[in-house]
C-alpha cells in the first residue's frame, strides 16, 4: 500500500497530477482546490489511497489527512465510489464537507455534481455521527445566502470552485458593491478568483 509520496509537480492534467519521485512519474487524482493551488515544479507531499480494481489499479492523493479521512469514510457507503467522494472534497474541501454531513445538510450536499437527493441523505445517514463538525454561529451565518448570491454561489460551484474559495471571493465582491446583482457578483468573483497566489 502506498501511503504517502513526495516530490516534485511534473505535470498538472484537468483533475490529475503526475508527481515525479526519484524519477518516477505517478499519476494521482486529487480534488480540485488541490488542483488549483498546485502548480508545476512545485514539491509537495500528498497523502495517498491506492484504489484496487479488477483491471485498473489507480492512485487518489490528498492534502491532508483529513481530506483522506474523510475519503475513506465515504467509500465505505453503499453507492459512494472514489468519483463521488472525490467530487464531494472538490466541492467543499474537508471541513466544510464535514460540517455539512455533522448538520445534516441534505440541500447543500446535493450541489455536488453527480450527488442526488438519496445519495445526499445516506451521507447524513452513515457519516453524521462520525463527524462532529465545527458549526458555530459564524458558521451557520456564512452558508446561509439567498437571492443574488444564492445564484452567484451555485454559478460558481457549477464552474468547478470549491466552496471555501467560492463563498470567500463573492463575500469579497458583495464588499465591493452591496447592492450588485447575481451577474455582476459573479464576474467581480471570477476577477478575485483569477488572482494569481
Amino acid at each position: 500500500m502506498i501511503g504517502m509520496l513526495r516530490g516534485e509537480v511534473w505535470e498538472i492534467q484537468n483533475d490529475k497530477i503526475v508527481l515525479d519521485v526519484q524519477g518516477v512519474g505517478y499519476l494521482l487524482a486529487v480534488p480540485l482546490g488541490l488542483l488549483g493551488k498546485t502548480r508545476v515544479g512545485e514539491k509537495i507531499t500528498l497523502y495517498t489511497h491506492l484504489i484496487v480494481r479488477e483491471e485498473e489499479l489507480s492512485l487518489v492523493g490528498f492534502a491532508s489527512a483529513a481530506e483522506k479521512r474523510i475519503f475513506l469514510e465515504m467509500l465505505n457507503i453503499s453507492g459512494i465510489g472514489p468519483k463521488a467522494a472525490l467530487a464531494v472534497l472538490s466541492t467543499f474541501g474537508a471541513r466544510e464537507a464535514e460540517n455539512a454531513i455533522a448538520r445534516r445538510d441534505v440541500q447543500l450536499l446535493t450541489k455536488v455534481p453527480g450527488i442526488g437527493k438519496k445519495t445526499a441523505e445516506r451521507l447524513v445517514l452513515e457519516l453524521k455521527d462520525k463527524f462532529g463538525g465545527t458549526d458555530s454561529a459564524d458558521t451557520g451565518r456564512s452558508l446561509k445566502v439567498s437571492g443574488a448570491g444564492e445564484e452567484a454561489l451555485e454559478a460558481l460551484l457549477a464552474l468547478g470552485f470549491g466552496l471555501d474559495e467560492a463563498r470567500r471571493a463573492l463575500g469579497e465582491a458583495v464588499r465591493e458593491g452591496e447592492e450588485a446583482g447575481s451577474e455582476e457578483r459573479i464576474r467581480r468573483a471570477l476577477k478575485l478568483l483569477a488572482r494569481p497566489g
